[in-house]
């Protein structure tokens, strides 16, 4: 008798046990799969919000999760993050150079992407070794010359732009600008500090003028005759050959881009990136938004908007960009940009370069 009530009691809790752990698979599966309705990320953005805005949009529409966007200008966020603190509403960072991206997890402003969706899709010379950024887009820096120019194939590397040859004949923005700090941090990288010096100052001696406006302005500068050579990201030129405005069009088109390096270690990269904020109170919605950033589709219309290369592989790119051939950049780390941002500013400052 006691055998047959233990035998009973025993079939009793297993059908419990099966019962709970059903209900408890069952309730599992709806959270998995429940909607992000309730759910937000609220992005600090360097961009413009025409070059990110209809993505963000498709997110919205694809995974439930609200967006909420503000843009400045980076390094205005940059110090609005630092102001704020833990109470900084900010989730995700966008922004544009290694530079910045490097300066705002020196600061404390970023924190670890634990992602493997996220990590796995991106080449490693393009991610933090820490994972407090990845990179979402590439772009190079290079040059854009006259196409009335008869020496122009004498220019094959950055380092030529030295030489005495080409005195009085480059324009280029200030030194503030962060594109020109990583171009810098790459030659030291690549040369070691001292002969990276000696190449910055003689290139500031061949300037045709002093460092001003943006990289469209050097453009504009070489096809008024101002200056043969502009020291550019590749993307402004090709803004300006598909600008409605005439004078712009105009100007890109008495223009050429040469990419140097091409012989050696490759032409100078760069990125746009992302990071998560270090007090982001929707971590799990930003690693979302990021792997969603990184997705084919994504980066397919995010490089074309933006006129730059995928970081992803094997993603296609715009028929400009096709047309000019397949590219040879440095495999440089751009954790290496980051850490010589600070020795490269010093740098730029003993030299001259205003």
């Amino acid at each position: 008798m006691q055998n047959t009530h233990f035998l009973g009691d025993y079939k009793a809790l297993r059908i419990i046990f099966i019962l709970i752990f059903t209900l408890f698979s069952l309730n599992s599966y709806s959270h998995s799969g429940a909607s992000h309705e309730d759910e937000e990320v609220n992005i600090y953005s360097g961009r413009k919000g025409k070059l990110i805005e209809p993505m963000l949009k498709k997110f919205e529409s694809d995974t439930g999760i609200k967006v909420n966007l503000i843009t400045a200008k980076s390094d205005a966020l940059i110090k609005r993050m630092e102001s704020e603190g833990e109470s900084s509403p900010a989730d995700v960072f966008i922004t544009v150079d290694v530079g910045r991206l490097d300066r705002a997890k020196r600061m404390g402003l970023l924190q670890s992407i634990n992602s493997f969706g996220v990590i796995n899709k991106v080449s490693s010379k393009y991610i933090d070794k820490d994972r407090q950024w990845i990179g979402i887009s590439k772009r190079i820096r290079t040059v854009v010359v006259s196409k009335n120019m008869k020496d122009k194939a004498d220019l094959k590397n950055f380092e030529d732009l030295a030489n005495d040859q080409w005195k009085n004949r480059i324009c280029v923005r200030s030194s503030n600008n962060i594109y020109n700090q990583s171009l810098v941090a790459s030659l030291i990288s690549n040369h070691g500090e001292k002969k990276a010096e000696k190449l910055v100052k003689n290139l500031v001696g061949n300037f045709a003028r002093k460092p001003s406006g943006n990289d469209r302005a050097q453009i504009t500068a070489v096809s008024k005759g101002e200056c043969d050579i502009a020291i550019v990201n590749h993307y402004y030129y090709i803004l300006m050959l598909n600008s409605k405005e005439p004078e712009k069009r105009m100007a890109a088109e008495n223009t050429e881009v040469i990419f140097l390096n091409q012989e050696n270690w490759g032409a100078h990269v760069n990125i746009s990136g992302v990071g998560i904020a270090k007090y982001s109170k929707n971590v799990d919605s930003a690693n979302e938004l990021i792997k969603y950033m990184l997705e084919k589709e994504s980066q397919e219309w995010y490089a074309r908007t933006n006129n730059e290369y995928p970081v992803v592989e094997g993603v296609k790119i715009s028929e400009i960009l096709s047309g000019w051939g397949e590219i040879k950049v440095d495999e440089l780390s751009l954790n290496k940009l980051g850490d010589l941002n600070p020795d490269a500013v010093k740098l730029l400052d003993r030299v001259g370069w205003q």
